[in-house]
């Protein structure tokens, strides 16, 4: 176990929050997390979840990142997604082998979760060449009328225990392409395969000198999770669960 979690970047302590303007977490102000194997109780890593001044951390650094980010042409924002697909390539099997650990599921199943993360890049690098805006007559002579579509900015993503990395990817690699910055708050009974999937994104960008669009912290049991949605700093919120908690977040991100 050390050594797939040595290949990851992670250890038997880990941080759970990461932020562009602050790196990796070093806040002692909440409780060790405790992951374990759901098949048979043992213990994996620990990780240290995030404290409101981490939050505030992440959600400064991500509005900073996505003013930067929009800025970049979308097809160079495409090539970074496509990097970023490489190194999932790269740790397919090590990945696929933790999802299954700290999940439950059988590895093909792990492995295949990581695979939707690659397909979706694929795809995501081609939609950044297709963000067409339409061109239309107008009633006004000698007037142009076209449309062209603009990032919204912070993008939130909750994402549930039974798909630990694979929804984050379906957002994230969607959004990132069209301009935005976007923050990860992953269930905190799967955190470990979202921090190693973080590692990664962190070593895509700085290995090419761009933004840090992709954040992450680790919720559990300070509230940050509802902190995040009524946050008006954060454009859209894409929530995975249950019916009953959706409905709640959906009630909040309205409320604003």
């Amino acid at each position: 176990m050390n050594a797939l979690l040595g290949r990851l970047g992670l250890g038997a302590v880990n941080p759970g929050t990461w932020s562009g303007s602050h790196g990796w977490s070093e806040s002692r102000d909440t409780a060790l997390l405790n992951v374990r194997n759901p098949a048979d109780g043992s213990l994996l890593a620990q990780v240290r979840p995030a404290s409101v001044e981490d939050y505030e951390h992440v959600l400064s650094s991500a509005v900073a990142a996505a003013a930067a980010w929009r800025e970049v042409p979308a097809p160079k924002r495409g090539e970074a997604v496509r990097l970023l697909g490489e190194q999932l390539r790269q740790h397919k099997s090590d990945l696929g082998t933790l999802v299954s650990l700290e999940n439950g599921k059988i590895l093909a199943e792990g492995l295949g979760e990581v695979q939707e993360m690659i397909d979706i890049a694929d795809f995501a690098v081609g939609q950044s060449r297709m963000l067409y805006g339409l061109s239309m007559h107008s009633e006004r002579p000698q007037h142009r009328m076209s449309e062209q579509w603009h990032p919204l900015g912070v993008v939130g993503i909750i994402s549930a225990f039974n798909f630990p990395v694979a929804v984050w990817s379906w957002n994230a690699c969607l959004a990132a392409i069209c301009g935005n910055a976007c923050i990860w708050k992953p269930s905190h009974k799967t955190p470990l395969a979202a921090l190693a999937v973080q590692r990664l994104c962190n070593e895509v960008m700085a290995a090419h000198g761009l933004p840090a669009v992709f954040q992450l912290f680790i919720d559990h049991g300070t509230g940050l999770a509802t902190r995040l949605v009524e946050d008006r700093r954060v454009a859209l919120v894409s929530f995975t669960g249950s019916t009953e908690i959706g409905r709640t977040v959906g009630e909040r991100v309205a409320a604003r």
